[in-house]
C-alpha cells in the first residue's frame, strides 16, 4: 500500500539505464548488473529499485507514492522482453528479488528466488522445463522456504527440519536424491509450517509475492545482523539498499545446469589463476550457503567446455574493465551461461597487497592507486603471528584455507556461546556445519571460524575475509553435532571447551594449542629479512607499497616508547623519533620505594635527598633512549599521573593497619603511609593533583626531571651523539602554568649546557579543552604542541575512559550514538574541532610551532587522515602501529590530491 507522500523521484531503473559508478543510487549489485548489461555480457533482463525508494520506505513504513506504478511499468517491459507473464499458469515468468547495498554485505540482507510460483504455475513450469516435475517442485519449495523466512519471519530451522525428515524417510543425506513426489510432499509440509506461523495460506497472487518480497528486502537493511555487520565494517547507516528484480535463470534443471562463484585471482593469496566453486544442478544460494560441498571451478571445463571457455573470457574482460580482482556469480541453464553478478571482490589482507602490486606490473593501475587500494587495518593483520609447526605435528583434519591467519581457542558450537566465553576473556573457535548471517555476533567474538561444509565462497569464508578473521571451511571429515556440542573426526571426538588450532592459509586443523611465530612481514619490518631475500611475494609487495607511501607522505611518524628496547624496535619499524616518553613508567618496580620516600618526606632535606637518589636513575634511562634515537627527536613528558598511583591502595592499606593494630604488631611505617594516602586521596584523581599541578606543588620534582633529561643529552653529545630532547609539560590549562615551569627549566638548561651546547625545546601537551581554546596564548610560551587525545577525549566528553567502555559504550554503539568508540578513532566533530582550533590559533601566534599527536589515535588509520588534514607535523603511536601510521600517512596524501589512474 503506497503512502500519501508525493514525490517527483524516479525510483526504478532498467539495467540498460545504469552503470558501475551509480552505486549510491543503484547499490553495488544493481550498478554492476547495469555495467555488465551495457558491456553486452549475458545478463538476464531486469530492473533496480533505487536506494532512494528504500530510504523513503524506511522513513514511513510504506512504499513512496508512485513506486508501485513504476514497478508495474518495468515489470510489463520485462514480461515483454521475456515473452512471458509473471506467474502465468501455462508458461510463467519467475523473478528473483535481491538486495544490493552500495557496499557489499554478504548474506546480511535478504534474497527471495522463484517469485511468481504458485499452485497453478508450478505445473506450467514443469511443462516449460520439458516435463521436469522434480525441478518445478524443487523451485516451489525453495520459494516457500525463502519467502517464509525472509518475508514472514517463519523460523528457518522449521523448514530445515522438514527437509531433514524428508531425506531421512528416503534414506539419504543428499537433497538431489529426493524425487518429484518427495518434493511435492515437502511443499505441502512447508505450506503447513507457513500457515502455522503466519495464520494465513501461502500467497498465491504473484504480484502480492513480489510486493511483499520487495518490502522485506527494504526492511532487511535494519535487521539486527545487517546493523551489526555495518557497525563492524564501519558502513554508514543511512545508505539504504537497492532491490534488484531479475528474470530467473535456473541452475537446477539437471546435470547440464548449475551455478557457481568465481574469482579472477585467488582472494586468499592474490595468486593469479582461475578460482571458484561450481555446483551442478543447483541454485546460487546452495553455493554461498555451503549446504553442499562444491567442486573446484576448473572441473567445469570437463562438464561443459564451451560455457567454461566463455566464462574464462568474461572473467578476463571484467578484470581488465574494473582493473581489479572481480567476484562473479553465474548460472548455467541447460548449457547456456548467464552472469548474475560481479563486484570488486573481497580479499584477505595479504591478497590486497599482492594484487595491488601485480596490477601495477600489468599496467592497469599506478602506484598511487595501489596505495589507495590497501589500508592500515590490512597491514596490521599481516603483522599477526603464524603457527610454528614441528615435524611431528599431525593435522587432525584438512579443510579449505578460506581466510589466512593462525587462530587458537576453545571449541564452541553456537554464536551465543562464543560471545559469552569471549566476554569472559576466553579465546574461542566457532565450529559449525556452515554459518549463516545469524552467526555474525559469534563470528565477531571468535578468534577463528571452522566449518565442515562450504568453500572459499561460502558465507563463512566471505564474511571472515572481510573481517580479517582466520577461517577454515569445507572440512568434510568433521561430523559436527551442534545439539550435542561436539564433532567427531576419524573416530576421535572433540567436545565444547577442547582447544583446537586452525590455519587459515593451509586449511589444516590441529588438536591442542600450536605455538606461533612472527609473520614474515614483521620480520621484514624488523630487518630480519630483506624484500629480495624472502620467497614470499607478500613481502615484496609490502616493501614496494610502503616505499611509495613513505615517498608520498607529509606527516612524520614517531613512536610512544619509554625504554631503550622499545625505542630500538620502533626505529626498526620506521619510527622517526619518540613523540611520547612517559617518565612515570620509570618510577615503577624497584624505584617505587624512592617515590614513597619522596611522598612521605616530612622536611625539605628528606624530599631533596629522595630527589637526589632518583636523579641518576632517570638520567641513565634518558641516556639509553637518546642513544637508541640518536639524531631523532625525543619528546619526554614530565610526570603526569597523580602520585597516589605509586602508593598502595587506600582500602588494602587501611585493612592491613587495622589488623596490625588489633594484633598489637608494630606498624609505624604503614601508619605513616596510610596517613599520606588519606591526605592525597581524591574523589576524581584524573581531574586532580597531577601533571603540571604536581610539578608546581612539589618543589624540585620537575626540576629533577629536567636536569636528568638535559644531563643525559649533554653526556650523549659529548660522546659524539646527536640528542634532540624535547621537554613536554603535561595537563597545562593556562599559559601561566607553562610560563612558571619554563622559567625554572630554562635556568637548569642554561646551567647544564654551559660547556656542551645542546638544543632543548620546551612545549606542552594539549589535553585540557581550555588549553585548546586558549592555544594562542599558550603558544607564546611553547615551542611545540603535542595533542594528548586520550585525555582530551575524556575531558571533552566527560567520560572516565577507565570506567565507561565496559559500563555503557556497548549501548551507545547499539543505539548508533557512536559509530565507533571515540577512544579508538577520533571524534572529528567535537575533539577534532578542539585539535583544529588549537592548531590554527597556535600557529597564528607562533608560525613555526611544531604540532604532533601522542595519543593512541596517532596509530588509528582514520585518525591519521584527520591529522593530515589539520596540518599536524607528526603522529606518534606504539611501535607495532608505526608501519600502519606510515602507510596511512601516505594514503592521506593520495586521497587528498587524487590520482589520474582512478
Amino acid at each position: 500500500m503506497a503512502s500519501q507522500q508525493t514525490s517527483d523521484h524516479k525510483y526504478v531503473y532498467d539495467f540498460t539505464e545504469g552503470n558501475k559508478d551509480l552505486k549510491d543510487l543503484l547499490g553495488g549489485k544493481g550498478a554492476n548488473l547495469a555495467e555488465m548489461t551495457n558491456l553486452g555480457l549475458p545478463v538476464p533482463p531486469g530492473f533496480t529499485i533505487s536506494t532512494e525508494a528504500c530510504k523513503a520506505y524506511l522513513s514511513t513504513g510504506a512504499q513512496p507514492d508512485g513506486l508501485a506504478e513504476e514497478i508495474g511499468a518495468h515489470l510489463s517491459a520485462l514480461e515483454d522482453a521475456m515473452g512471458k507473464r509473471l506467474g502465468e499458469p501455462a508458461d510463467p515468468l519467475l523473478v528473483s528479488v535481491r538486495s544490493g547495498a552500495k557496499f557489499s554485505m554478504p548474506g546480511m540482507m535478504e534474497t527471495v528466488l522463484n517469485v511468481g510460483l504458485n499452485d497453478a504455475s508450478v505445473e506450467g513450469l514443469a511443462a516449460q522445463a520439458g516435463g521436469n516435475d522434480r525441478f518445478a517442485w524443487d523451485s516451489y519449495r525453495r520459494l516457500i522456504q525463502m519467502f517464509g523466512k525472509t518475508v514472514c519471519d517463519v523460523p528457518g530451522e522449521e523448514f530445515e527440519h522438514a527437509l531433514e525428515r524428508a531425506k531421512q524417510a528416503k534414506g539419504t543425506t543428499d537433497d538431489l536424491d529426493l524425487d518429484a513426489d518427495d518434493l511435492r510432499a515437502l511443499v505441502d509440509a512447508y505450506k503447513t509450517i507457513f500457515t502455522k506461523h503466519t495464520g494465513r495460506e501461502f500467497p498465491q497472487a504473484p504480484r502480492e509475492q513480489l510486493e511483499l518480497a520487495i518490502n522485506a528486502v527494504f526492511g532487511s537493511w535494519n535487521a539486527d545482523r545487517a546493523v551489526l555487520y555495518r557497525r563492524q565494517e564501519r558502513i554508514p547507516t543511512d545508505l539504504g539498499t537497492a532491490v534488484n528484480v531479475v528474470a530467473m535463470v535456473f541452475g537446477n534443471l539437471g546435470g547440464d545446469s548449475g551455478t557457481g562463484v568465481a574469482f579472477t585471482r585467488d582472494p586468499a593469496s592474490g595468486a593469479q589463476g582461475i578460482y571458484g566453486d561450481y555446483l551442478a544442478n543447483a541454485q546460487g544460494e546452495d553455493v554461498v550457503a555451503g549446504i553442499r560441498n562444491t567442486v573446484p571451478l576448473q572441473q567445469l571445463e570437463e562438464l561443459n567446455k564451451p560455457a567454461y571457455d566463455e566464462l574464462v573470457a568474461i572473467m578476463a574482460r571484467l578484470e581488465e574493465h574494473y582493473r581489479d580482482l572481480c567476484d562473479i556469480e553465474f548460472t548455467i541453464e541447460r548449457g547456456k551461461l548467464w552472469m548474475l553478478q560481479t563486484r570488486v571482490g573481497k580479499r584477505t589482507a595479504a591478497a590486497a597487497f599482492v594484487i595491488a602490486a601485480q596490477l601495477v606490473d600489468e599496467g592497469l593501475i599506478d602506484l598511487d592507486e595501489a596505495l589507495h587500494r590497501v589500508n592500515g587495518a590490512q597491514l596490521a593483520q599481516l603483522m599477526f603471528p603464524r603457527f610454528k609447526l614441528g615435524p611431528d605435528l599431525t593435522p587432525l583434519a584438512q579443510g579449505i584455507g578460506a581466510s589466512p591467519g593462525a587462530a587458537v581457542g576453545k571449541v564452541v558450537f553456537e554464536g551465543k556461546r562464543a560471545v559469552e566465553l569471549a566476554d569472559a576473556g576466553e579465546d574461542v573457535i566457532l565450529v559449525r556445519r556452515e554459518t549463516n548471517p545469524d552467526d555474525l555476533p559469534g563470528m565477531i567474538a571468535s578468534q577463528g571460524i571452522l566449518t565442515s561444509r562450504g568453500g572459499k565462497t561460502s558465507h563463512a569464508a566471505v564474511v571472515a575475509r572481510g573481517m580479517g578473521k582466520t577461517c577454515v571451511c569445507g572440512a568434510d571429515a568433521l561430523d559436527v553435532d551442534v545439539r550435542e556440542r561436539r564433532f567427531t573426526v576419524h573416530g576421535q571426538t572433540i567436545r565444547e571447551g577442547d582447544v583446537v588450532s586452525i590455519d587459515g592459509t593451509t586449511g589444516r586443523i590441529y588438536l591442542g594449542e600450536v605455538p606461533v611465530w612472527p609473520s614474515e612481514v614483521v620480520r621484514y619490518f624488523e630487518g630480519s629479512v630483506g624484500p629480495d631475500e624472502s620467497e614470499d611475494a607478500l613481502v615484496a609487495a609490502v616493501h614496494r607499497i610502503m616505499t611509495h607511501a613513505d615517498g608520498q607522505r607529509r606527516l612524520r611518524v614517531r613512536t610512544n616508547a619509554d625504554t631503550g628496547p622499545d625505542a630500538a624496535r620502533a626505529r626498526r619499524f620506521g619510527a622517526e623519533g619518540i613523540g611520547l616518553c612517559r617518565t612515570e613508567h620509570m618510577f615503577l618496580g624497584d624505584r617505587r620505594e624512592l617515590v614513597e620516600r619522596l611522598i612521605l618526606a616530612r622536611s625539605d632535606d628528606e624530599r631533596k635527598a629522595a630527589l637526589a637518589d632518583l636523579l641518576p636513575l632517570q638520567r641513565a634511562d634518558f641516556v639509553e633512549i637518546f642513544r637508541e634515537m640518536d639524531g631523532l627527536p625525543v619528546t619526554v613528558r614530565l610526570i603526569d599521573p597523580p602520585l597516589h598511583e605509586f602508593l598502595p591502595s587506600l582500602e588494602e592499606l587501611a585493612v592491613h593497619v587495622a589488623v596490625a593494630q588489633e594484633r598489637g604488631e608494630p606498624a609505624a611505617k604503614d601508619e605513616a603511609m596510610l596517613d599520606a594516602v588519606r591526605r592525597m586521596h581524591e574523589q576524581n584523581p584524573m581531574l586532580g593533583l597531577r601533571g603540571v599541578r604536581l610539578g608546581l606543588v612539589i618543589p624540585g620534582l620537575f626540576a629533577m626531571q629536567v636536569r636528568a633529561i638535559v644531563e643525559a643529552a649533554v653526556e650523549c653529545a659529548r660522546d659524539g651523539g646527536d640528542p634532540q630532547p624535547e621537554i613536554m609539560v603535561p595537563l597545562v590549562g593556562a599559559v601561566q602554568e607553562l610560563e612558571t615551569v619554563r622559567t625554572e627549566a630554562e635556568k637548569i638548561i642554561a646551567e647544564v649546557t654551559r660547556d656542551q651546547a645542546v638544543e632543548v625545546l620546551i612545549g606542552t601537551m594539549i589535553e585540557v579543552p581550555r588549553a585548546a581554546l586558549t592555544s594562542g596564548q599558550i603558544a607564546e610560551a611553547a615551542e611545540f604542541f603535542s595533542f594528548g587525545t586520550n585525555d582530551l577525549t575524556q575531558m571533552a566528553w566527560g567520560f572516565s575512559r577507565d570506567d565507561v567502555e565496559g559500563a555503557f559504550f556497548w549501548r551507545y554503539l547499539e543505539l548508533g550514538i557512536f559509530g565507533i568508540s571515540p577512544f579508538e578513532s577520533i571524534d572529528r566533530d567535537g575533539v577534532g574541532r578542539l585539535v583544529r582550533i588549537a592548531a590554527e590559533e597556535g600557529r597564528a601566534a607562533r608560525p613555526g610551532l611544531k604540532l604532533g599527536v601522542c595519543g593512541e589515535h596517532g596509530g588509528d588509520p582514520d585518525s591519521v587522515h584527520f591529522f593530515h588534514e589539520v596540518g599536524l607535523d607528526y603522529v606518534s603511536c606504539s611501535p607495532f602501529r608505526v608501519p600502519v601510521a606510515r602507510l596511512e600517512a601516505g594514503r592521506a596524501v593520495i586521497e587528498t590530491t587524487g590520482s589520474d589512474s582512478r
